[in-house]
């Protein structure tokens, strides 16, 4: 099972990855800008496999530079406790 397939758990993919990211000293300004680049990156080239990503893709596609930032802002905000590190 992909971790796209269900939204939880792609939720806790996410939050194990920041908690990784925030654990090597990644600091707030770059984990932004990587969910920002990753965003950009989930909404050309990957299929949303359920109706929450579905959703995300289009608000992303809809948005300006400046929306997208404040999507991929509010994501991190949204899986920092979550995964299996908290």
């Amino acid at each position: 099972m992909s971790v796209l397939d269900n939204f939880e758990s792609w939720k806790d993919f996410l939050g194990d990855r920041l908690h990784q990211a925030q654990g090597q000293g990644m600091d707030q300004n770059t984990i932004s800008d990587l969910a920002f680049e990753i965003g950009g990156y989930l909404s050309k080239q990957v299929d949303a496999e359920n109706d929450q990503e579905a959703i995300l893709r289009d608000l992303w596609n809809a948005a300006s530079k400046d929306e997208q930032r404040a999507i991929a802002n509010t994501m991190v905000k949204m899986v920092q406790n979550e995964g299996t590190g908290q």
